[in-house]
């Protein structure tokens, strides 16, 4: 049986990226707590009146803040009884694939421009599209291009997008923007 390498002094301090520093592991704690924070700080200014079920509008926020500060609780723990354990080694590519950042941002913020002019379904749609197309780009797919699977990205967005709209305006009486007022489009 081999025993493990000690860390060299890169290792130590984070610098070359194998192994993040205590410092850095700390910060990672930290800002999870942080953000709990801040959800409960918000879910502190939504009212607590109890709708269907017992259940009120800041509960969700509660919920999440309470998981949060709960895992920002187990991570400064781990920090401290020893750091971080069972890091696998870093991964990825070395440089942002700035390709399929533009491809994934115009996704989203298309669909946030043409949401109320379209509607969910379709917007969701060229969201689920573009998005996608940019993710297999980034991985380097040699297929990303072609009409076959621009064709099939659509219709899997469809897929997705056109059941959700439905169980939500249908099924939970949500109001999505639609294309037409029928609420099924």
């Amino acid at each position: 049986m081999t025993e493990p390498l000690a860390p060299s002094a890169a290792d130590a301090d984070g610098a070359d990226g194998a192994v993040p520093s205590r410092r850095a592991q700390t910060i990672v704690g930290g800002a999870v707590l942080l953000v709990a924070a801040l959800l409960a700080a918000g879910a502190l200014q939504i009212p607590g009146d109890a709708g269907y079920g017992g259940v009120g509008p800041n509960f969700l926020p509660w919920l999440v803040s309470a998981v949060l500060a709960a895992c920002g609780g187990f991570l400064l723990w781990e920090v401290f009884s020893g750091g971080f354990r069972s890091l696998g080694a870093p991964g990825g590519a070395a440089r942002a694939d700035k390709q399929a950042f533009v491809w994934v941002s115009a996704g989203l913020l298309l669909n946030a421009a043409l949401i109320g002019t379209v509607g969910f379904i379709l917007s969701c749609t060229l969201c689920y599209l573009l998005a996608v197309q940019g993710l297999r780009r980034a991985a380097g797919q040699p297929a990303a291009g072609t009409a076959r699977t621009w064709a099939v990205d659509l219709f899997t967005g469809f897929a997705i997008s056109a059941p959700v709209f439905w169980a939500f305006t249908q099924f939970l009486a949500i109001n999505l923007p639609g294309l037409t007022q029928t609420g099924w489009l």
